[in-house]
């Protein structure tokens, strides 16, 4: 279990972490998301032991982890990273950079190496030289070495960043299955929500330096807590009370919109195709409005949308 109590950073004098504490089960997986620059990698460089707090404790099963005033080589046995920056020897194979840690006196290292590319649909490239691969291929290739020697944590930075599209999902799959049999937590900082909602158990919203929410995925992206929060995972609208007579004013994403006979009346602005449906974007009082449709809506029709809530 990792447990962090009251951590702060700063660099110079901008303070970049304020007193987050966090408590991650073992076997869990939880994603760090927030805007650019909010503290996502630094909270990981500080787990990990790259950079020393300057104030409170990260724990592993209960013992203190001193961080990198205490330590020559940065890191931690128990935990495997991987960085936004690979930490990969260019000049030689895909194998060698997998099996770097493992006793070439193990009878069953080949097929560990096997394993691991496979989880990252990679073994094609066993014989390649890294340097000759491409940046997605490169990240495919690290979280492979990271899985090696089968950590108990597993900490990922931008994890799915430099990888194709059409490879993501499949990707995403294979490690997250992988993880959950090996029983590897995960702690992955990302700004893809797509890496969060199917995938990972809890979340956590990091504004300026700080946790701002930290609860099971489907709880913070269903109830969000405030417009940034739903931000992070698509369009969204903050709708006065007034326009549908409700008790508060209403945080919705544009599928929790749709057109009716009667509601709040809006005049279509933009109309983009999104292939399942298309994205309107509307303007009501100069305040701009998004939802979902499943036909084409013309620019300049005046439509009224209700809440399906």
């Amino acid at each position: 279990m990792l447990q962090l109590i009251n951590i702060s950073f700063a660099f110079a004098k901008a303070k970049t972490l304020k007193n987050i504490s966090l408590k991650i089960e073992q076997g869990t997986h939880v994603a760090v998301i927030g805007e650019s620059g909010c503290g996502k990698s630094t909270l990981l460089d500080i787990v990990y032991g790259l950079l020393q707090a300057k104030k409170g404790k990260v724990l592993w099963n209960q013992e203190e982890l001193l961080g990198a005033n205490h330590h020559l080589v940065p890191g931690h046995c128990m935990m495997k990273y991987v960085p936004q920056e690979f930490d990969l020897m260019p000049f030689t194979t895909v194998y060698e950079n997998v099996g770097e840690y493992l006793s070439i006196q193990n009878d069953d290292r080949r097929n560990r190496i096997l394993e691991l590319l496979d989880v990252v649909d990679m073994r094609d490239f066993i014989d390649r030289k890294v340097k000759t691969l491409s940046g997605g291929q490169k990240q495919r290739v690290a979280i492979a070495k990271a899985l090696a020697q089968e950590p108990q944590l597993l900490l990922l930075d931008e994890p799915f960043s430099h990888i194709d599209n059409f490879r993501k999902n499949a990707l995403r799959r294979k490690l997250f299955d992988y993880l959950t049999l090996k029983n590897i937590s995960c702690l992955a900082a990302t700004h893809d929500h797509d890496d969060v909602l199917s995938f990972c158990h809890k979340t956590v919203i990091m504004k300026k330096g700080e946790i701002i929410d930290f609860r099971p995925t489907s709880q913070v992206y269903g109830t969000p807590k405030n417009v940034y929060t739903a931000s992070l995972f698509d369009e969204v609208n903050l709708i006065p009370k007034e326009w549908l007579e409700t008790a508060a004013d209403q945080i919705l994403y544009p599928y929790q919109l749709i057109v009716a006979d009667k509601g709040f009346k809006v005049k279509v602005k933009q109309c983009f195709f999104q292939g399942a449906d298309y994205l309107i974007v509307a303007l009501k009082d100069e305040k701009e409005v998004f939802f979902r449709s499943k036909e084409a809506i013309s620019i300049g029709a005046d439509v009224f949308l209700t809440s399906i809530l």
